[in-house]
């Protein structure tokens, strides 16, 4: 009774019932459970409800366990002859897994092991099947190879290789047979049987042995997946030796069409296979077609035509038809021999190119794209004509400004300058004024006292490299009769922890200046510093009888013998034991820890499992810096600092922040998890399900278009974060952790 009977056979009708009845016991039998349903609803005249009911639920609980377990009752008879194995058949995901022995010592076939890349390869009669470990991936030979995929790969058990024998006879063309009836299975080597297909799907676009010579459109089709509610559909390029390779494409639209740019440096015969998934991540279906890798590379810049007059910024980008790490792009101006180089920019991004007043002319244009090998394509030139107008803007102020803090001054231009001056013009009396010591200096720092009440304007007189001197436009503010001071290295919320410097920043003539402590509630003041010197930094040691929350105040004492003071800031002082950042592990074992974690994701989510790893290293310096409750020594396991409250609370930490232009440390809550794997979990959640990362989703799979997505969508802002990362990946080889199987 073969498996190849018509379904509508009483013969294949009474191998399903017993099936049903016995709970998966052998692999020749797999049914979906719809079909399950459908048999049983045809049997309904003869068993009653309950019993059907009972069956299908013991159906469906077996099918859904993909579990391996000892094939008990099951005989096993090979030409004619029963035989006893030690160790005894197996069933997984409803097939018949065996020794590896069995097939080499009872069907006359030969056996070979391969550790290198864990495969095994059987022989008999011409016939090959090659297969991996761990792998639904396998390869059939006669005259070709023909590459498909399974349902159950083979495993290791117990240091004993299992294969699957309805696979491995099926690729040999041997006859197996199953009597329900005395639990028997017939395998007769003597006996022809033809191949079975076990999915029916087709890779759309792509035929066989098709020669891949660049951007390559991917997309296919399977009704079974999409009847069983398929909701994820990955490619896969696969080494044809090895059976391992990478996700090539990936999306959770099946019926959508994916665009595939490949690797330069690949070549000869690969495999492509789409599989589909369910939302658990069960194969439900998949395909496989032989290809060719010859690519021909093209570069070409993209955002400006041959001739084109510029006459201010524009938007530059390139296309390609094959995968890169970054792209620069070089300037060249007629009639020089110097190149003018970007520095390496996102390849899947836009680059803004200001052209300078120096320019003007003919220049000619091209993008050049560099593989992950530090290879150069070259794209071919665009010439351009040049024309852009003499630019200088004044920064640093604007119209609002009132005087209420010092400035820093300076000039955007599209030209060399030698020195630039900064002059206000009273707008009342027309009297000009340079600014103090800025003479000569690209920028000014000015913070504008009290006898310069009134309305003013200011430009900056900037002098080129030819001498020739140009004035900018005039920005118009007032300016009140204020006298000011300022706290400098102190702000909002500060956490003054050990020794302050005490700085002030003033616009008025002083003679001396304290420092002053004030108890928030009575409103008491301590003095903590300060001296006749200003101008100076004075220091202050906080005692353990300051601990609390305060406020801070800065006065002066004007040469008039008038005071002023500085807004009342509020702090903490905390004098007592802090404990700082501790590594979650060993910096030698943090690779491996990481990549456990990043590779286990990576199969649940698809996210390239090396970008996951060197964004750890990257952020954690190799998990060596995790943030820790300063206070109460709480190991917040947080390995990318997320900031907030976790499952196990929060900690506090350091953070920076900015008051009258100079950085200071405040208090900041970060989540606190029970384990590091949480913490992985809760990052890897941020950027499955954030709105702002949906571009990064749609190439997570891929670590350098993954890194260059991350910097575009806001995740870092570090203009070199993804070079950094790239740099991490193929440094320690992280690329492995993304080889994939089926």
């Amino acid at each position: 009774m073969d498996i190849g009977y018509p379904r509508d056979s009483i013969e294949y009708k009474s191998v399903r019932s017993y099936c049903t009845l016995q709970q998966r016991l052998m692999e020749e039998i797999i049914f979906s459970k719809k079909e399950a349903g459908r048999l049983l609803k045809s049997k309904i005249e003869h068993i009653s409800i309950i019993f059907l009911i009972l069956c299908l639920g013991l159906l469906i609980l077996n099918l859904s366990s993909p579990t391996a377990e000892a094939a008990e009752g099951v005989r096993l008879f090979i030409n004619s002859r029963e035989i006893s194995a030690d160790p005894a058949p197996m069933i997984r995901d409803s097939r018949t897994m065996v020794p590896l022995r069995l097939i080499s010592e009872n069907l006359g076939a030969e056996v070979e092991w391969s550790e290198t890349d864990r495969s095994v390869k059987v022989s008999k009669d011409g016939s090959t099947a090659l297969l991996w470990i761990d792998n639904k991936l396998f390869c059939s030979s006669d005259k070709e190879s023909v590459f498909g995929i399974s349902d159950t790969a083979p495993l290791i058990y117990n240091d004993r290789t299992f294969v699957p024998l309805r696979l491995v006879a099926n690729i040999l063309g041997i006859y197996v047979d199953w009597e329900a009836e005395t639990r028997t299975v017939f395998v007769d080597s003597e006996r022809s049987a033809g191949f079975l297909e076990i999915y029916q799907t087709t890779i759309n676009n792509i035929k066989e042995n098709q020669i891949i010579s660049g951007t390559t459109l991917l997309s296919a089709y399977s009704k079974e997946a999409t009847e069983l509610g398929a909701n994820e559909i990955r490619f896969y390029l696969f080494e044809p030796l090895s059976g391992e390779g990478k996700v090539i494409a990936r999306g959770n639209d099946i019926n959508a069409t994916y665009t595939w740019k490949p690797d330069p440096l690949l070549h000869g015969t690969k495999v492509i296979a789409a599989a589909f998934y369910s939302g658990q991540g069960v194969l439900l279906s998949g395909g496989v077609v032989p290809v060719v890798m010859k690519v021909t590379p093209m570069v070409r810049l993209v955002g400006v035509a041959e001739g084109q007059k510029i006459n201010g910024t524009v938007s530059l980008s390139f296309e390609s038809n094959m995968a890169v790490e970054y792209v620069k792009y070089e300037f060249v101006q007629e009639g020089k021999v110097s190149k003018t180089l970007s520095s390496e920019t996102d390849p899947y991004g836009t680059y803004l190119w200001t052209p300078q007043l120096g320019d003007n002319g003919v220049v000619s244009v091209r993008a050049i794209a560099y593989d992950h090998q530090g290879n150069a394509y070259e794209g071919s030139p665009v010439s351009l004509t040049v024309n852009v107008p003499r630019e200088m803007q004044l920064k640093g102020i604007t119209s609002s400004y009132a005087g209420q803090q010092p400035l820093t001054l300076w000039v955007s231009r599209n030209f060399l300058v030698s020195s630039v001056e900064y002059i206000i013009k009273n707008v009342q009396t027309g009297i000009e004024e340079k600014i103090p010591n800025s003479s000569g200096l690209l920028s000014a720092w000015w913070f504008p006292g009290p006898e310069k009440a009134g309305t003013w304007d200011m430009i900056a007189r900037v002098t080129d490299t030819s001498g020739k001197t140009y004035d900018t436009g005039a920005i118009r503010f007032t300016l009140p009769k204020t006298a000011l001071i300022n706290l400098a290295g102190i702000g909002p919320k500060a956490v003054l922890t050990g020794e302050v410097k005490l700085k002030a920043q003033y616009n008025t003539p002083l003679n001396r200046v304290d420092y002053y402590l004030i108890n928030k509630i009575t409103g008491q003041k301590e003095r903590i510093g300060g001296g006749n010197d200003p101008s100076i930094e004075y220091s202050w040691i906080p005692l353990e009888k300051h601990n609390g929350s305060w406020l801070i105040q800065a006065t002066g004492i004007q040469n008039n013998g008038a005071e002023v003071s500085s807004p009342s800031l509020e702090i903490q002082v905390y004098t007592g034991k802090l404990y700082g950042p501790v590594p979650i592990i060993e910096k030698s074992k943090f690779q491996e820890f990481a990549a456990v974690m990043a590779v286990e994701s990576r199969e649940k989510t698809g996210m390239s499992a090396a970008l996951q790893t060197a964004q750890a290293i990257l952020e954690t310096g190799w998990g060596q810096s995790t943030p820790v409750d300063k206070y109460t020594g709480q190991i917040s396991k947080n390995l990318f600092g997320i900031k907030g409250s976790g499952p196990a609370g929060s900690v506090t930490s350091n953070t920076w922040e900015e008051y009258n232009g100079v950085s200071y440390r405040i208090d900041a809550e970060f989540r606190a998890y029970n384990d590091p794997q949480e913490s992985w979990a809760d990052h890897k959640d941020l950027l499955l399900t954030r709105d702002r990362y949906s571009p990064f989703r749609e190439v997570m799979h891929d670590s350098t278009q993954g890194a260059w997505a991350l910097r575009r969508c806001g995740y870092a802002t570090d203009s070199k974060y993804p070079l950094k990362l790239i740099d991490i990946i193929k440094r320690y080889g992280l690329e492995a952790l993304d080889n994939a199987k089926i």
